[in-house]
């Protein structure tokens, strides 16, 4: 039997990031092999017959003691293992992944890039490292698959060592869930009549919640609380934000959920200033059950959403138009629901059936 490994970074559970590539490649004949950071792996990987290796893959690229040890463990593992094929995700995973498969001869290396480091308005130190990087492990690249227009087009443009391809995402559950919104808010202790924002992602620079917070503090209508979903090294920081900013009652934060698309049910507004993103999946996840946004105008959130449908664009640290925009919302229950039936719409593009049909169209097409 053929053998596929797909590699990542780091993992706790099998989700939707491999999925598609688990169905396309066993629908292919191929056995499939996951290698990543395993080290807090809790899923019962049996169930999807599939092959779990742990590999010391650190998610900082300057940790060059680690990461020399995973790229030995890896070229071990695909060496011992003989592999027809290799699809690396992730930053760390991508590098790695793509020098160890040149030098232990795979036959086909796909590379998933869910956000290039570098995008219009990266710092030039992204560039400087990121960027030409890229341009040597695409040499090593038979399809390099991209997730936004920004990347897409990029990579058409500059990396014609291998073959471009575009896919929606890693997709999304769009289904219609029955929940009772007033059993979830009464079990989050929230009343009826209050307005949730939410925000969903790790607490680390990159997301920004800074700014959300800040914007919070200034709005007008008061009847509000705000969840934040995730965990991260500046959740202490961002704690004390809120107590400085005299939120501190109206700001709740909910560590890590399984349970997020029942939360985003539950609430009105989902609230997202990153800096940096490549095809936000919880961004698709609020809009697949009717939430309007008020995002940053960044590569990724660009992709779903345009200023005026769907929600409000504005640049990651423009605090007070943030603050305005989502009190715009709050005040008019028709523009809510305006808003969320587009990103209703819209979400269906992003389906996880589409994905596991691309991707398997990918698959097939070279391998």
């Amino acid at each position: 039997m053929k053998k596929l490994l797909f590699i990542m970074n780091v993992t706790n559970q099998i989700t939707n990031f491999a999925i598609p590539s688990i169905v396309a490649a066993q629908e292919m004949g191929y056995e499939f092999h996951l290698a990543a950071n395993c080290s807090n792996f809790k899923d019962d990987a049996s169930k999807y017959h599939i092959k779990i290796h742990h590999i010391d893959i650190d998610r900082n690229p300057y940790n060059f003691r680690q990461n020399r040890k995973a790229y030995r463990q890896m070229l071990s593992l695909m060496n011992d293992e003989k592999f027809d094929a290799i699809h690396c995700n992730t930053p760390m995973g991508g590098v790695l992944g793509r020098l160890c498969g040149k030098k232990a001869k795979v036959s086909k290396i796909i590379y998933t890039a869910h956000g290039f480091h570098f995008y219009k308005g990266a710092p030039i130190l992204n560039w400087l490292v990121y960027y030409p990087a890229e341009l040597i492990l695409g040499r090593y690249t038979d399809l390099l698959i991209t997730m936004n227009k920004e990347d897409y087009e990029r990579a058409k443009k500059h990396f014609n060592s291998c073959r471009v391809e575009y896919i929606p995402g890693i997709g999304i559950d769009v289904n219609n869930v029955v929940m009772d919104r007033r059993k979830k808010r009464k079990e989050l202790e929230i009343p009826d009549q209050t307005m949730v924002l939410l925000t969903v992602g790790e607490m680390i620079k990159r997301k920004n919640h800074e700014t959300a917070l800040k914007a919070v503090a200034k709005l007008k209508n008061r009847n509000f609380i705000y969840l934040i979903c995730g965990m991260g090294v500046l959740e202490d920081d961002l704690k004390e934000l809120a107590i400085n900013l005299g939120i501190e009652k109206k700001v709740r934060f909910l560590g890590f959920r399984n349970d997020i698309r029942e939360i985003c049910m539950a609430s009105d507004i989902f609230v997202f200033p990153s800096y940096q993103e490549g095809l936000p999946v919880a961004v698709m996840e609020a809009m697949s059950v009717g939430l309007p946004i008020v995002a940053s105008s960044i590569r990724g959130n660009t992709d779903l959403l345009a200023d005026g449908e769907g929600g409000f664009l504005h640049q990651p640290e423009e605090v007070g138009k943030i603050s305005e925009s989502i009190d715009k919302i709050i005040a008019d229950p028709e523009l809510r629901k305006t808003m969320g039936q587009r990103n209703l719409d819209e979400a269906k593009k992003y389906n996880e059936e589409i994905v596991k049909e691309r991707m398997l169209e990918l698959y097939q097409s070279i391998l």
